[in-house]
């Protein structure tokens, strides 16, 4: 791109009544727009104009910035390394440049700034100055942020769980098998060993038990290979006989053909819900309903507890932090419903286009 001539003093045309209203009606432009920061910088870059947009996103009035170098927007590491001068430089050398980065309001505070700078030159080709627009982009980088950080937790969740996995399957098949193997042998022997054959066997079974407990919480086997209904059942009914707590679990709707990160991640609201149940709410009962309808899938855990305490608790103390996450991966949202002495009510609700198998 060439650097912007201003057209030669000689020129008759640029003197007439129909250039000035051009030039005017072109002022009024700049003055009227807001979400730019639109200014002229002489040859050594200092500002010679300012419009409202510039005030309004810079935060200084135009008495306050016009005559100062324009590397007063720029943050102090900016300044040492030399790249306001570098920018003008490119621009100089190549006819403009486009930047992106920090720069500092008058406050202080800095935003995220995409910045185009213009070369202007004169009749003669020599530079006589700049022309500079200025976009905050503040909040469209606040979005990528957010994106990149969801995309990242689902990946690492999506680690998690394949190693929880691999792990919970090593559980089950090597150490399970082998416990068996032993208490088989064992029983081998049993009539040699008599009662002290007895005690050890019934350690083992303890083993065994917790191993199991240990792989489920893992990874539920019986979500891979039996699916999410299933699943479900077995956490609901291994979860009333261990606390004594009784608890209904009610499906509504068509549940089938959830893909896998839906189907383990309701499995975890689940599981976190209840074990904050069991922990926290002193409760005698708890439902948990799974139902979806032509546009969503709804999930509800409600007890008869304390409920939450009265002034807001710590995400992490409830694991509520990690049950948002879930929600959020799925498209959907989680309420929270609770009232001293009532108990707690949970509600993820999730939009089918985005948790079905495509």
């Amino acid at each position: 791109m060439q650097p912007t001539k201003l057209p030669s003093a000689s020129s008759d045309r640029w003197f007439n009544q129909s250039a000035v209203d051009i030039e005017h009606r072109y002022q009024l432009l700049i003055e009227a727009v807001q979400d730019y920061a639109i200014f002229m910088l002489d040859a050594a870059g200092c500002v010679q104009t300012w419009n409202p947009g510039a005030e309004r996103i810079k935060g200084y009035a135009s008495a306050e910035v016009v005559g100062r170098h324009f590397s007063l927007f720029y943050a102090d590491e900016d300044i040492a390394s030399g790249k306001p001068e570098h920018l003008l430089a490119i621009a100089h050398s190549r006819g403009h440049v486009e930047d992106e980065g920090w720069r500092v309001r008058k406050d202080g505070s800095r935003f995220w700034a995409n910045v185009i700078i213009t070369a202007i030159t004169g009749p003669d080709g020599a530079i006589v100055g700049f022309a500079k627009v200025t976009r905050d982009m503040t909040e469209r980088r606040r979005l990528e942020e957010l994106e990149r950080l969801q995309l990242r937790s689902a990946l690492i969740q999506q680690a998690r769980e394949a190693e929880q996995k691999r792990i919970a399957r090593e559980l089950h098949d090597d150490l399970g098998q082998r416990l068996s193997a032993l208490k088989m042998s064992l029983a081998a022997h049993q009539t040699k060993l008599a009662q002290q054959g007895e005690e050890i066997a019934d350690q083992i079974d303890a083993m065994a038990a917790s191993l199991r407990r240990i792989a489920a919480d893992l990874r539920p086997l019986g979500l891979d290979d039996l699916g999410l209904e299933a699943a479900l059942e077995w956490l609901v009914e291994s979860f009333e006989r261990r606390y004594g707590i009784n608890a209904r679990l009610k499906f509504d709707g068509d549940i089938d053909g959830f893909n896998e990160l839906t189907t383990i991640s309701l499995y975890r609201v689940v599981q976190e819900a209840l074990t904050n149940v069991a922990r926290h709410a002193n409760a005698s009962e708890v439902n948990v309903d799974l139902s979806t309808d032509d546009r969503s899938c709804r999930l509800s855990i409600a007890d008869d507890g304390d409920g939450l305490p009265a002034s807001s608790p710590r995400a992490e103390a409830f694991g509520l932090m990690g049950m948002h996450e879930r929600a959020e991966q799925l498209g959907g949202t989680l309420a929270i419903k609770s009232e001293p002495g009532v108990g707690v009510e949970l509600t993820l609700v999730a939009p089918l286009a985005r948790i079905r198998n495509k």
